[in-house]
C-alpha cells in the first residue's frame, strides 16, 4: 500500500522520510484514546463534552466509516464473481486445481473454527458495564432501520431465504439484513459466468476487474483519512466509557493473535509433517524472508514475488505448481483473514450484547469462510467484508470503528498466516503429485 512507502512526498525534503500510514494510524489511536480518557476524567457526563462528541468527533468518525461502507456492495460483487471465475479456471486445469481448492477450504474451515471456539471460550467482548454499553449504543449511531439477529427457520425455508427474488432490492437492503442474499447472487452469477464461453464474457470480466480496482482505490483513499478517523472514533469511545473499552480491545487483540499462532504452528505443522513430508522447523526457517515481507507489507499480493522465488529455490516446490497454487492462493486462500473475521464478529456481538444462537454462529462460520475467499490481498482489504458479516447477525455496522485502531497490527499478523498457508498448500499439492521437496 502506498502509505507504507518510504519515498519522500513531492515538495518534502529528501532527507526526511514520510511517516508510514500504519504508524500514523497508531499515533491516531494513541492520541484519540489518551485525549478521550482525559476528557472522561475531567468532564465526564458534562453537556459540553457530550456536545463536542455528538457534533465533532462522531461526525468525523462517521465520514471515515461511510467512505468504507459505500463500496461494500461493489466490492462483494466484483470480488466474489471474479473469485468464482478463477475457480472455473481451476476446475478446467484438473486435479491440481481441485486439490488446491480442497486445501483452501480445509484450511479456511479449520481456521474459522479455531477463531470461533476461542471467541466463545475467552469471550473478549463481555463484561462491559451497562452504563458504558448504553452510552456506546447511543454514540455509535445505529442505522434508523434496526437489524435483528437471524430468525430461527426450519426446513427448506433456510434455503429459500438465501435466494434473492430481486437482487437489486437485496443490495438496497443489504445493511438491513439482506447481505447473505447479495453474496449468494454473486456466487450464482459467477458460476453461470464460468459456464459461458470465455470469449463471450471477457468484456464483463474486464469490467468487473475495473470495478474491483476502482473500489480498492476508494478504500485506499479512505485509509488515508484513517489516522484522523481512528482518533475521532477512539476519542468518542473512551470519552464516553473511559478505560472500560480499552481493556476489551486488549483482550480482543490477544485472542486474535492466539488463534493465529495456533493455526500457524499447530495446524500447518501437522499438514507439513504428514501431507507434505517436510519438517515444520525447517519449513518455517526457510520461509523467514517471506514471513518478514508479509508482516511488513500486510499484503499477500505484494509478497507474491518473494513467495514464488522462495518456494522454488528454498523449498523445492516445482515452478509450475508453485506459480499456479501461490498465485491463486494470494487471493483465495485467506484463512488467516477468515479466522480474524470470525473472532471479530463474535467479539463485536458480545461487545454490543447481541446474543447469537448456534444457528447464527454457524452462519458466521460459513460466511467467514466465504469472505476469506473474496477478500483482497491488500492492507485493510478485509474490513468491508467484516462490515457485511456484522449486519448479517444484527450488530451495528458502525461497530467496525471500534477495532480500526488495532487493525493494522492484526492485519500484519494475519497476512503472515495467509501467505504461510499458501506455501503450505503448495507444498502439500506438490507432494501429492509425486514431487519430493528439499529435506
Amino acid at each position: 500500500m502506498s502509505g507504507t512507502s518510504d519515498t519522500p512526498a513531492p515538495g518534502q525534503p529528501a532527507g526526511r522520510r514520510r511517516v508510514p500510514l500504519h504508524t500514523q494510524i497508531f499515533y491516531g489511536m494513541l492520541a484519540g484514546s489518551a485525549l478521550g480518557i482525559l476528557a472522561n476524567w475531567l468532564w465526564g457526563g458534562r453537556p459540553a463534552l457530550l456536545g463536542f462528541i455528538n457534533n465533532v468527533s462522531v461526525p468525523i468518525g462517521q465520514i471515515f466509516l461511510r467512505l468504507i461502507f459505500m463500496v461494500v456492495i461493489p466490492l462483494i460483487l466484483s470480488a466474489l464473481v471474479l473469485g468464482v471465475a478463477e475457480l472455473g479456471d481451476v476446475r478446467r486445469l484438473g486435479r491440481v486445481g481441485l486439490k488446491t481448492l480442497a486445501f483452501t477450504l480445509i484450511l479456511s474451515s479449520v481456521s474459522v473454527l479455531i477463531g470461533v471456539t476461542l471467541a466463545n471460550i475467552i469471550r473478549p467482548g463481555e463484561g462491559l458495564s451497562p452504563e458504558s454499553r448504553a452510552a456506546l449504543m447511543d454514540v455509535m449511531q445505529k442505522s434508523d432501520a434496526k437489524v435483528e439477529p437471524p430468525r430461527v427457520r426450519a426446513g427448506l425455508q433456510v434455503l429459500l431465504d438465501l435466494i434473492p427474488q430481486n437482487p437489486v432490492e437485496a443490495m438496497v437492503n443489504a445493511f438491513r439484513g439482506d447481505m447473505i442474499a447479495v453474496m449468494v447472487f454473486a456466487l450464482v452469477f459467477g458460476v453461470a459466468l464460468t459456464l459461458v464461453e470465455r470469449r463471450a464474457v471477457e468484456p464483463l470480466l474486464a469490467w468487473l476487474q475495473a470495478v474491483y480496482e476502482v473500489v480498492m482505490k476508494v478504500i485506499g483513499i479512505a485509509m488515508r483519512l484513517a489516522p484522523v478517523g481512528v482518533a475521532a472514533l477512539l476519542f468518542t469511545l473512551t470519552a464516553r466509557s473511559g478505560l472500560d473499552v480499552l481493556g476489551k480491545l486488549a483482550l480482543y487483540v490477544a485472542t486474535v493473535i492466539l488463534g493465529l499462532a495456533i493455526h500457524q504452528f499447530v495446524t500447518y505443522s501437522v499438514l507439513l509433517r504428514f501431507a507434505a513430508g517436510v519438517s515444520p522447523w525447517v519449513f518455517f526457517k526457510r520461509l523467514r524472508e517471506v514471513i518478514i515481507t508479509a508482516f511488513t507489507t500486510s499484503s499477500s499480493n505484494a509478497t507474491l514475488p518473494v513467495t514464488l522465488r522462495v518456494a522454488t529455490e528454498e523449498l523445492g516446490i516445482p515452478r509450475s505448481i508453485g506459480g499456479f497454487v501461490l498465485t491463486l492462493g494470494s487471493t483465495l486462500n485467506q484463512n488467516g483473514t477468515a479466522l480474524y473475521e470470525g473472532i471479530t464478529v463474535l467479539f463485536l456481538a458480545q461487545f454490543y450484547g447481541v446474543s447469537l444462537t448456534l444457528g447464527a454462529q454457524i452462519t458466521v462460520v460459513l460466511l467467514s469462510i466465504l469472505s476469506g475467499v473474496g477478500t483482497a490481498g491488500v492492507p485493510g482489504g478485509s474490513l468491508p467484508l467484516v462490515t457485511a458479516l456484522l449486519v448479517t447477525i444484527g450488530v451495528p455496522a458502525e461497530g467496525i470503528g471500534i477495532i480500526f485502531g488495532v487493525d493494522r497490527i492484526l492485519d500484519m499478523c494475519r497476512t503472515v498466516l495467509n501467505v504461510t498457508g499458501d506455501v503450505t498448500a503448495a507444498a502439500c499439492v506438490a507432494r501429492s503429485e509425486g514431487h519430493i521437496l528439499k529435506p
